[in-house]
């Protein structure tokens, strides 16, 4: 229990846990706010009550319950609504391009917060020395090169450090904003809501602005809902009520009073809460808080693509598992991109306020989405009553709605970055589902049944010849017919003794237990060695089909097979378009484009590359 708790703290709130670097600075330097007790008790109340609402309420009392499997994050939520029954799938296909657009704004935090978090840190040197400020961006371009460079060998061995350093952290922030809430004790009266509202009433428009910046603070709340099946339910709210939410309230009241007591500081109120002897230290442990915080986003970034690919959203992608932990897993690709893209930020906006801009309009528009997906599976799963799940969803909307619409006037100011990155990656994903589903109807439509081709083998004259071995060929779909294994006919009039045909099927759930992972066929007859196996596996289990046919084996089939010795047929197809309907000539274009970056089937599924026969031919759609 304490060590699942302390797992928790060191990788699911790095994010959120180190927003108390930029936010409250962020917000009275973008916004121009005063330095007096009503814009600061005000700012300080939506502060608290902010981080109360998203993440104490709707977050870990609520959103956290809705798991799939065990699992958490928004793909999650998108195949609970692919499995809930609606009157219309008009509705229930809005709603998954609804998720699938929060899953692209994922990508662009996965991409501002290492960007954004190692710069506040490293802006600490300016406060031990303003001549380091031009030292500023290369350090963190240095960190964040070494971050990235890393990811190859996986989290697990550093891991084990993430635990006690994310701890220190917040002992620290706790014991930094404890010290000035002594000093100036009147802070306290800023946890009242009253604060808040009253900075509404008396300031409109400013005060709807600067809910822009204050959303800064709950920056990372989806990764409490994204890590879930990492540590289950139980660790992170321990983690969350006895450690970090108390450490954020304290240091936000202790940055507060700081800015009372001296205007100046709201330049880096974080770093100036703590003596000049501790500021070096610092520097180094916010940096590493950051590397954490990245390092967990990152991390998150691959497991959506491997989500997005097993539910059919993206081509087959080269994913390396870094170790026997599940969920282990590293996307050279995704990498590359990530890395590309955060180096162009840093150079682009130089500085973490800067980037604050751009920040909050996929952190509000991912919390939107959630609570209008979570509602969904309250009213269609769970069965509540409407007038509930109208009310609750109309609260926390008001909410998100609200921060959302602060974020708007910052489109131009870098908001539109992440709104622009996440279309590209929305168009990616719907491009290759659609044009996925045509091109398997029409592999479906020319590759024939396998009942029929069973048929045609036993009525040969002469007979086929079956030579000896197991033959193990991958069809598209269930009841097709495997390109490979009629090509293997025609042209070389040859049929193992053995065939084992083998459609690989992912659910919607994150997996599939062992008892339920094998379904035989044996289409119709049991002398002739020709028999189907229907793989079944979940979206964050490893698609290893030797290791599904040892199971089968051992389970007993109708004839033997020797799985470490079976010949794998593989049917390489190229893509053409034509004139179908279905999908415009620009998005055919594009799907054709994504099909070539496809990796090879024999990584996907864990083939053995010494025993793979591989056949060509091509699918016009």
């Amino acid at each position: 229990m304490t060590a699942l708790t302390l797992g928790a703290l060191g990788v699911v709130f790095g994010d959120i846990g180190t927003s108390p670097l930029y936010a409250m600075q962020t917000v009275f330097v973008s916004e121009g706010l005063r330095a007096d007790e009503s814009h600061v008790y005000g700012i300080i109340s939506l502060v608290v009550w902010s981080i109360t609402i998203i993440v104490s309420l709707k977050y870990v009392t609520f959103i956290m319950r809705a798991d799939n499997g065990g699992e958490g994050g928004i793909m999650a939520l998108i195949a609970l609504v692919q499995g809930a029954t609606l009157n219309s799938r008009a509705a229930k296909a809005v709603l998954v391009a609804l998720g699938i657009f929060g899953a692209a704004l994922f990508y662009g935090d996965g991409m501002i917060t290492p960007a954004i978090s190692v710069l506040s840190a490293v802006e600490g040197l300016k406060v031990v020395t303003p001549s380091l400020e031009s030292l500023v961006v290369p350090i963190a371009l240095t960190v964040l090169t070494a971050l990235f460079a890393i990811q190859r060998f996986g989290t697990e061995a550093v891991g084990r450090l993430f635990g006690p350093v994310m701890a220190l952290w917040f002992a620290v922030l706790a014991v930094a904003g404890l010290g000035q809430v002594v000093r100036d004790p009147g802070v306290l009266r800023a946890l009242s809501p009253v604060y808040g509202i009253e900075f509404f009433l008396d300031e409109g428009v400013v005060a709807f602005l600067a809910l822009g910046a204050v959303v800064l603070a709950v920056t990372g709340a989806e990764a409490l809902y994204a890590d879930m099946g990492h540590f289950g339910r139980p660790a992170i709210r321990r983690a969350w009520f006895l450690f970090v939410f108390p450490a954020l309230t304290l240091n936000y009241l202790g940055q507060g009073a700081l800015i009372l007591d001296s205007p100046t500081t709201i330049e880096s109120p974080f770093f100036l809460l703590l003596p000049a002897w501790a500021l070096i230290p610092a520097v180094v442990l916010a940096t590493a808080a950051t590397v954490i915080a990245s390092q967990a986003v990152i991390s998150g970034a691959f497991s959506v693509t491997r989500q997005a690919v097993a539910l059919g959203f993206l081509p087959r992608l080269k994913i390396r598992h870094t170790s026997e932990a599940e969920g282990q897993v590293y996307v050279p690709a995704i990498n590359g991109l990530l890395f590309v893209a955060v180096v162009g930020l840093v150079i682009g906006f130089g500085s973490s306020t800067a980037l604050g801009s751009a920040y909050g309009i996929a952190v509000t528009g991912t919390l939107a989405i959630d609570t209008i997906l979570y509602f969904v599976v309250v009213r269609t799963l769970w069965r509540r009553p409407l007038w509930l799940v109208v009310t609750g969803s109309a609260l926390f909307l008001l909410v998100d709605l609200a921060f959302f619409g602060a974020n708007i006037p910052k489109i131009t100011h870098g908001g539109w970055f992440p709104l622009t990155l996440a279309l590209v990656v929305f168009v990616l994903l719907t491009t290759w589902q659609r044009g996925r589903e045509l091109v398997t109807a029409k592999r479906a439509q020319t590759d024939g049944l396998l009942v029929d081709f069973v048929e045609e083998i036993r009525t040969m004259d002469p007979p086929v010849f079956r030579a000896p071995g197991t033959a193990v060929c991958l069809t598209a779909a269930a009841g097709t017919m495997p390109l490979a294994l009629r090509e293997n006919v025609e042209h070389n009039h040859v049929v193992h003794e053995a065939v084992v045909i083998v459609s690989v099927e992912t659910r919607k759930v994150p997996h599939v237990p062992r008892a339920e992972r094998i379904v035989v066929d044996d289409l119709g007859y049991r002398d002739d060695g020709i028999m189907h196996i229907s793989m079944r596996f979940g979206f964050q289990d490893e698609h290893d089909v030797p290791a599904a046919l040892r199971q089968a084996a051992e389970q007993g089939l109708e004839v033997d097979i020797d799985v470490d010795g079976a010949t794998y047929f593989v049917s390489r197809i190229t893509i053409v378009r034509g004139d179908a309907p279905g999908m415009s000539t620009w998005r055919k274009k594009l799907f054709m484009a994504m099909a070539n970056t496809s990796t090879n089937p024999v990584d996907t599924f864990c083939l053995p590359e010494h025993r793979i026969v591989t056949v060509g031919s091509y699918v016009e759609f």
